[in-house]
């Protein structure tokens, strides 16, 4: 019996100096992923049709070892979620690309050393509207022969990368216009808010940077309650689905609920609202 509990005691402590051995790798493999340093990792320009600007990406090796980098400019775009998916040069028509110039592009810097990279923004006499595009800087690493036959055996190469956004909209361009409706609940068995749905569209030529709230209102008693609002970024020709939620706490009646926008710029609040009834 004395014998078993032991085979047993020495198996999970195999199993605990495994698990922590992995441990260790995995955390090894994120810090030699994060082993340089770029910034600002959001570059706005503003610049006006047929003006050139400058600004500049900072960018630190933090590794032991010389590295060299390289910096390739792409496009992306956006889904209702906000989030951002690259795509090739050219298949936007939103994109700047064509616009930037990075001076080096590529560039070698010792263990520790810091580097001032600048980004032109020359923008053509025509460029009135609102542009984007991104700037990826990548390690370039060369590989040994080991390494070559085993990337190709995986299929997989790991290249280290940090992606700089980069926007352009002319100080000139005033068009901001948004609109919000689609107003619905989308609340499941089970959740313990009352949780709802709301599209915000971009109708103008400007990005924005939006709050929207809800706002709730007894219709017997007219008492009415806002909440904290949900901040949102929206591309021109973009629209966003807004997720937003109230405490499942109502008393018994009927209440009229209101989404509302508000992106700044003088311009208007903007709304939409359902009906609710409580029973």
């Amino acid at each position: 019996m004395a014998t078993i509990l032991i085979i047993k005691q020495l198996s999970f402590i195999f199993m605990l100096r495994t698990r922590l051995t992995f441990l260790v790798f995995l955390f090894t493999t994120i810090i030699y992923a994060q082993d340089f340093e770029v910034s600002p990792v959001l570059m706005s320009f503003n610049a006006d049709p047929g003006e050139i600007q400058k600004k500049q990406i900072s960018l630190i090796n933090h590794s032991s070892r010389p590295q060299k980098y390289t910096l390739k400019v792409s496009d992306y775009v956006l889904d209702k979620d906000g989030n951002k998916k690259a795509v090739a040069l050219g298949t936007s028509k939103r994109s700047c690309a064509d616009w930037l110039t990075i001076n080096p592009s590529f560039i070698e810097l010792n263990p520790n050393q810091t580097a001032n990279l600048d980004i032109l923004m020359t923008v053509p006499k025509d460029g009135f509207s609102a542009k984007w595009c991104m700037i990826h800087v990548e390690v370039s690493k060369e590989q040994t022969p080991f390494e070559a036959d085993k990337s190709l055996a995986t299929g997989v190469l790991i290249v280290p990368r940090i992606v700089v956004l980069v926007k352009q909209t002319p100080r000139s361009n005033n068009n901001y216009k948004a609109t919000i409706g689609n107003l619905k609940e989308v609340t499941k068995q089970g959740d313990k808010q009352r949780n709802f749905e709301v599209i915000v569209s971009n109708v103008g030529d400007n990005i924005i940077d939006a709050n929207v709230s809800l706002a709730l209102a007894n219709m017997q008693t007219t008492k009415e309650e806002k909440f904290s609002p949900v901040k949102v970024t929206v591309y021109p020709d973009g629209t966003r689905i807004v997720k937003l939620s109230i405490p499942n706490t109502m008393e018994k009646g009927k209440y009229a609920l209101a989404a509302i926008l508000d992106y700044g710029h003088r311009q208007p609040l903007g709304g939409t609202q359902m009906m609710l009834d409580v029973k």
